[in-house]
């Protein structure tokens, strides 16, 4: 029976090869990947005196933001854009010192039945998006349950899909209280 050689997929060595930590490997490679995995303090104690650059690359320092209120009256700026139906929508757009912390929706025929469904799904992403640039702009926390609620903010009627999101999602956070049970995840 002839002996199984590829090549080491670390050091290309032609060699009889282990399976280990998803890799082929030779016995040498093999003793490396076990030292580097339980015994890392190893590897960064010898690292220095081999090669002349860190191990692993400075980390990125991120200065803390300071949470900003958002005020109660904001400037904006309202945008008139026409979707491929040809129904003209109002985009708001509240500012900041310039930078974008919240986002509106709105169109003419608010009252159409046949928009409801897409108004409380563009109501869900305005209001999640405010959200991210408020935490972005503002540095507001970022929390599910600020998501949470509001997604439940945004739902217009029962089982729309902002309705089912929050049913789903709620289940994931401890502090919600869904009397309602949420829908079954597909087996």
């Amino acid at each position: 029976m002839p002996r199984e050689e590829t090549r080491c997929e670390l050091c290309n060595a032609e060699k009889k090869l282990h399976h280990t930590s998803g890799y082929q490997v030779c016995s040498a490679c093999r003793v490396i990947i076990g030292n580097v995995r339980n015994h890392p303090e190893i590897i960064r104690k010898l690292w220095p005196r081999f090669q002349d650059e860190p191990i692993l690359p400075e980390p990125c320092r991120v200065e803390k933001m300071e949470v900003r209120e958002l005020p109660d009256v904001v400037n904006g700026k309202r945008y008139r854009t026409i979707d491929r139906d040809q129904n003209k929508w109002y985009l708001s757009i509240s500012e900041i010192e310039g930078s974008p912390v919240e986002v509106f929706a709105s169109t003419a025929f608010d009252r159409n039945h046949e928009l409801q469904s897409r108004i409380s799904d563009l109501t869900t992403i305005t209001r999640l998006i405010s959200l991210i640039l408020r935490h972005i702009f503002l540095g507001e926390p970022l929390t599910l349950d600020k998501c949470l609620k509001q997604i439940q903010r945004s739902s217009r009627q029962r089982n729309d899909l902002p309705d089912m999101l929050y049913g789903v999602l709620s289940r994931y956070d401890d502090n919600t209280q869904n009397d309602d049970p949420a829908p079954r995840p597909d087996a």
